[in-house]
């Protein structure tokens, strides 16, 4: 391997490094183990007279160096897909793109807006993190993240992609054998299913302690599918998003004169990732999509 070669090939494993955040996640992309990306960076950095990556607690971080030679890499990886495909112009919006969102975000918009993203650039991949966490610009290998509340951050690009509504549900079978709430005090008597209160990272969805406060948990979990199963099956009465309770019909929605949140979902998007076409074409169909779906987050489909 000749030396502007190797270069090349160094480039390239800092660009899955960068996409990755680890070593070792970076290793299974390219197919070695991670000393070799180890010893591939150190390559490369002796090569540019300079740091191209910095660790930190939350993995390894590109460095000004670094992002610039990622723009190399990522030029030399649209390149080769030129080649690859006979010397035709290769579509930018194509590559890996990693994004977060809540899982019912995840479910319910990004799924369908990426599939319909696909149909028209088929050689994007996205990669979805579902969790329910505030947003942080600093976490490695993420281009996008879709959160619940207004970001608490400077940096990036944040935009408001609209609100849902969440409302109380529980289960026909609850309940026929548990009678009915006619109203808060007798809502309050009832066990509440919703997130697991010493773990919830989002401050926007602490509402029980605010609209039932005297509701005492029966069933909770951080994934909201899981939520909205344990309501079905009777273990209580759910606080549930009414996009996704709404879709089964065994759930009745409970009080909704009296119980109806609203929040809203933003989208946090990285400086030098939203130069990329691909991470561009991905926020405007997550846009897209919010819009298409207004009704159905209102809780009014």
């Amino acid at each position: 391997m000749d030396a502007i070669t190797a270069r090349a090939d160094d480039l390239l494993m800092l660009l899955a490094v960068a996409r990755t955040g680890t070593y070792s996640a970076a290793a299974q992309v390219r197919g070695v183990d991670h000393t070799t990306i180890a010893r591939r960076i150190a390559a490369l950095e002796d090569a540019l007279g300079g740091r191209v990556v910095a660790q930190s607690g939350r993995g390894w971080e590109l460095t000004s160096l670094g992002r610039r030679a990622t723009e190399a890499a990522g030029r030399i990886e649209a390149a080769m897909t030129q080649l690859a495909a006979g010397g035709e112009e290769p579509d930018p919006v194509a590559g890996v793109v990693r994004m977060s969102a809540t899982d019912g975000f995840s479910a319910f918009i990004a799924a369908p807006a990426i599939a319909r993203l696909r149909e028209r650039h088929p050689d994007l991949v996205v990669e979805i993190v579902a969790a329910q966490r505030r947003a942080a610009l600093h976490r490695p290998g993420l281009d996008l993240e879709v959160v619940v509340g207004r970001p608490q951050t400077s940096r990036g690009t944040t935009v408001e992609l609209g609100s849902y509504t969440l409302g109380m549900y529980a289960s026909r079978a609850y309940l026929a054998e548990h009678g009915e709430p006619r109203d808060m005090d007798e809502l309050q008597t009832h066990r509440l299913v919703y997130f697991v209160d010493a773990m919830l990272q989002v401050e926007a969805l602490d509402l029980p302690r605010r609209v039932v406060p005297r509701m005492r948990d029966g069933v909770t979990s951080t994934n909201v599918l899981v939520q909205v199963e344990a309501t079905r099956a009777g273990a209580g009465i759910g606080m549930l998003p009414c996009f996704v309770a709404d879709r089964h019909d065994d759930l009745v929605r409970l009080l909704p004169q009296l119980v109806t949140e609203r929040l809203p979902y933003w989208m946090v998007i990285r400086a030098d990732s939203l130069r990329i076409p691909a991470v561009a074409a991905l926020a405007d169909a997550l846009r897209e999509q919010t819009a298409r779906s207004r009704t159905m987050l209102d809780g009014r489909a």
